[in-house]
């Protein structure tokens, strides 16, 4: 079994250790900080093998070049952000699998928040690694792609088992909550999550991972076919692309 273990950086950033007991192999995902993996693996007697890499952007590659010189670890990243991932030694695409010990993840190409996203697949741990294109309640805001890449990329995540758990890179699941009951506040699910979230935030706990199956439930950017959400954005029986488009402008000011 996939060992999995989450270390919270920076303000809100989530970095994930992934460790094979088997092989005793270890990957890093997103390391915006060498520091905190460095003193994570002393502790546990582990060796860094693999930094997973989703998108280019500084709070989720910044420790890749203390990591690979003091472990000598390997990096993978997408090959369409190969000039923008630091020590880069790997370049994947879409289907892609990368191995991490007895361990396969296949590589989903996401774009959307970048136009390089990957995120990581682990359907034997029923774990996503999704980088910044899918959060708790929330998804990603553009960068460099477009708002049509982003909607196809989370239609991709949806056909994922709904029991797959969701382990985004960031907190940001309290503000993304509050964000969605100002569109479905009569949705008993998403009621009920919000108090879950509270609770676990006032003990500063993790709200991550979620799982799919939550998502699909409390998440405006999966529900566009819903009508109280349609209704609540002034586009009931509206296209759903252009629904999400809608979301996401909204979510960008609030």
């Amino acid at each position: 079994m996939l060992t999995i273990l989450q270390l919270p950086v920076l303000n809100d950033n989530y970095i994930y250790l992934l460790h094979d007991p088997l092989s005793g192999e270890t990957a890093a995902v997103d390391p915006a900080l060498a520091q905190p993996v460095l003193d994570e693996l002393a502790r546990r007697n582990w060796q860094l093998t693999y930094i997973f890499n989703t998108h280019h952007h500084g709070d989720h590659v910044g420790g890749n070049l203390e990591l690979k010189a003091r472990t000598g670890c390997q990096i993978i990243g997408a090959e369409a952000d190969k000039h923008r991932i630091p020590g880069i030694d790997r370049c994947v695409n879409d289907q892609d699998t990368v191995q991490l010990g007895q361990q396969t993840a296949q590589v989903i190409a996401t774009p959307g928040h970048t136009s390089g996203h990957i995120v990581y697949y682990f359907a034997a741990a029923n774990a996503l690694f999704c980088g910044d294109t899918l959060f708790v309640m929330g998804c990603g805001r553009l960068f460099d792609g477009t708002i049509g890449q982003l909607w196809q990329s989370l239609q991709t995540l949806q056909t994922l088992p709904a029991t797959t758990r969701i382990y985004c890179a960031h907190e940001y699941t309290q503000n993304n909550g509050r964000f969605a009951l100002t569109l479905e506040p009569d949705n008993v699910a998403l009621q009920e999550k919000m108090a879950d979230v509270a609770t676990l935030r006032a003990r500063q706990q993790a709200t991550v991972p979620s799982t799919l199956a939550q998502e699909l439930a409390t998440n405006p950017f999966l529900r566009t076919d819903s009508k109280a959400l349609q209704t609540a954005v002034g586009l009931q029986g509206g296209d759903s692309l252009v629904v999400f488009t809608r979301l996401r402008a909204l979510k960008d000011v609030f």
